[in-house]
C-alpha cells in the first residue's frame, strides 16, 4: 500500500537527491564539535561586540535546526543542542556559493554542525557568525508547530522523542532522574551499603503483594514471574553475611495505571543487618533530605500548589490513629470482626472476599479514607500482621506489625519494616497467605521454600525499606503525573 504523505512530507523527500547532487550525505558523518551551546553562552554572555571583535571567540557547535528565517543571501536560524538553543547568522558571502546552496534545502528539524565567531547582532542577541556550515542529519518529518501543552498529554508520552525536542520542562527531568539516582546511591554508598543486582525472573511470587505478570522460560519449559519485589533475594544476602545490601532495580506489577501508578517501576530497596524500624525512618527522612539538596539545591521545595519542607522532623502516626483522624472509628480497641464489618458498611468501605479479619477491614478503611490526611510527609506505622506477612509482630500488640509507609500529598513513597527472621513464623504467615490466595487474593504470596531454608540458616535482626524512584522523582521535579518521569510510559493503543 502506497505511504500517505503530507506535502511538507513530500517535498522533505525529493530534496534528498539533490543533497546527493551537491556531494553532500543527507544523514552526515561523525562532527567534531568543540562546546556546548551553554558553554558557548556562558563563555561570552555580558560581552560586548567590541570586546568581542577585539578578542574573537570561534566555536564548533551541532544541533537541531528551531527555526529558520531564510531571506535571500542572508538567513538566520536558531540551533539547539542538549544543554540551549542559539541563533546563527549564515551568509553566503561568508560561507560561499556552494555551501550556501546546501544551507538553502535546510527545513526546520533537520541537523546541523556550524563553525563561527560569536557575536551580537544590532538587536543584542548572541549569534554565531557562520564560516562553516555542515548539513548532518536530514528530517524527513516537519516538527509541530505546537507540542507542549496539548490537552491530549498521551500524545507527548507517545512520542517522547519528539516531546524531548519541543519540550524543555521533558529534557529538564530527563536529565533530572539520572541525578536523583546518584544522589541515592552516592548517600548509600556514604553509609556503607553494598549495592547489588538480583535477577528479575522469579519462580515464586513473593516480596510483596500484588498481581504478576508471568513469562514462559522455554528452555526450561517453566513459567516465571516478573519480580514484583527485591526483596526476598536481598535478604538471602543478609542471611550470606552481606549485612548492608541495596537494589535499584525495575519493578513489574500487572495492575491498573493512573498518575501515580506505573506496571513496570523503579524501585531501591535497603536492608540493614542488626537494625530495625527506626534505623529505616532515620535513613528514609536524611536520604529524602540528602536529594533535595543534591538535586533541588535546598530542602524547601515547591510541590503542585503547596511548598513542603523536607528539612523538618517527618510525622510520625499510626495507621488506626490516622482511621480515628479521619473517621472518627476507633480499632485500637479490641473489636470483633463482625463489629468490624458492621463500620466498614456504615461508612461505605468496600469488602472484599479474602477479608477474614479486623486487620484487613482497618487496612481497607486507610485505603479508602485516609489520603487527604496525609499532605505533610508521614510515617503511617503499626500495620496489621494480615497485610504485612514478612513483618515482626509487636510485642504489646501481635495484630500490627513494626512496619511504616511514608506518605507526602497523600501519595506512598516507602515501605519499611523490622524484618521478620523467625522462620516458623514465617512459614505460619506464608500458609495464611496462600489461604486468602484460595479466597480470591490474586495478590497474596507464595510459600517460598527457599526462602525459609535461607531463614533456617540465621538471618539477624534487620531492617528494610524499599522507596519508590519515580514518586520520588516526581517530588524532586514537581511533576504531578508519573508519566512525565518515565522516559517511555506504558501506553494504551492509540486507537482505544
Amino acid at each position: 500500500m502506497e505511504e500517505k504523505l503530507t506535502d511538507q512530507e513530500r517535498a522533505r523527500r525529493e530534496k534528498l537527491p539533490r543533497y546527493e547532487e551537491l556531494g553532500i550525505d543527507p544523514y552526515g558523518q561523525k562532527f567534531e564539535r568543540s562546546d556546548l551551546i551553554k558553554a558557548v553562552r556562558e563563555k561570552c554572555e555580558g560581552k560586548t561586540n567590541e570586546e568581542l571583535e577585539a578578542k574573537p571567540v570561534y566555536v564548533t557547535v551541532a544541533g537541531r535546526i528551531m527555526a529558520l528565517r531564510k531571506m535571500g543571501k542572508a538567513s538566520f536560524m536558531n540551533i539547539k543542542d542538549v544543554s540551549g538553543k542559539i541563533q546563527c547568522y549564515v551568509g553566503i558571502d561568508v560561507v560561499g556559493e556552494q555551501t550556501y546552496n546546501v544551507f538553502k534545502l535546510a527545513d526546520i528539524g533537520d541537523i546541523v554542525g556550524v563553525y563561527g565567531r560569536v557575536m551580537l547582532t544590532r538587536t543584542g542577541e548572541l549569534t554565531i557568525r557562520v564560516e562553516k556550515y555542515t548539513h548532518l542529519t536530514k528530517s524527513l518529518r516537519p516538527l509541530p508547530e505546537k507540542f507542549h501543552g496539548l490537552t491530549d498529554v498521551e500524545e507527548r508520552y507517545r512520542h517522547r522523542y519528539v516531546d524531548l525536542i519541543m519540550n524543555d520542562e521533558s529534557m529538564r527531568i530527563a536529565q533530572a532522574r539520572p541525578k536523583i539516582i546518584r544522589a541515592i546511591q552516592n548517600y548509600c554508598d556514604s553509609l556503607g551499603f553494598t549495592e547489588v543486582e538480583t535477577s528479575i525472573l522469579s519462580p515464586i511470587l513473593g516480596g510483596a503483594s500484588a498481581r504478576p505478570f508471568i513469562t514462559h522460560h522455554n528452555a526450561l519449559d517453566k513459567d516465571f514471574y516478573l519480580r514484583i519485589a527485591t526483596e526476598i533475594n536481598l535478604k538471602k544476602c543478609i542471611v550470606g553475611g552481606m549485612e548492608k545490601v541495596y537494589e535499584i532495580g525495575r519493578l513489574f506489577r500487572n495492575e491498573g495505571m493512573d498518575t501515580k501508578h506505573n506496571p513496570e517501576f523503579t524501585t531501591i530497596e535497603l536492608y540493614q543487618a542488626y537494625g530495625d524500624l527506626q534505623d529505616m525512618r532515620h535513613f528514609c527522612e536524611n536520604l529524602f533530605r540528602e536529594v533535595a539538596k543534591k538535586v533541588v539545591g535546598t530542602t524547601v521545595i515547591p510541590y503542585g500548589d503547596k511548598t513542603l519542607d523536607l528539612g523538618k522532623p517527618f510525622g510520625w502516626k499510626s495507621m488506626v490513629e490516622v482511621v480515628k483522624e479521619a473517621t472518627g472509628v476507633d480499632f485500637s480497641k479490641d473489636i470483633s470482626f463482625e463489629e468490624a464489618v458492621k463500620l466498614a458498611k456504615e461508612h461505605g468501605v468496600k469488602l472484599e472476599k479474602h477479608y477474614t479479619s479486623v486487620g484487613h477491614i482497618i487496612n481497607a478503611f486507610f485505603d479508602e479514607k485516609c489520603d487527604p490526611y496525609l499532605q505533610e510527609p508521614t510515617f503511617v506505622y503499626r500495620y496489621p500482621i494480615e497485610v504485612s506477612p514478612l513483618t515482626k509482630k509487636y510485642k504489646d500488640d501481635p495484630r500490627f506489625t513494626e512496619r511504616f509507609e511514608l506518605f507526602i500529598g497523600g501519595v506512598e513513597y516507602g515501605n519499611a519494616y523490622t524484618e521478620l527472621n523467625d522462620p516458623i513464623d514465617q512459614k505460619e504467615r506464608f500458609v495464611k497467605q496462600l489461604e486468602a490466595k484460595k479466597l480470591g487474593d490474586e495478590e497474596a504470596s507464595e510459600m517460598d521454600e527457599d526462602f525459609l531454608e535461607a531463614l533456617e540458616y540465621g538471618m539477624p535482626p534487620c531492617g528494610g525499606i524499599g522507596i519508590g524512584i519515580d514518586r520520588l522523582v516526581m517530588l524532586m521535579t514537581n511533576q504531578q503525573s508519573v508519566r512525565e518521569v518515565i522516559l517511555f510510559p506504558c501506553m494504551r493503543d492509540q486507537n482505544k
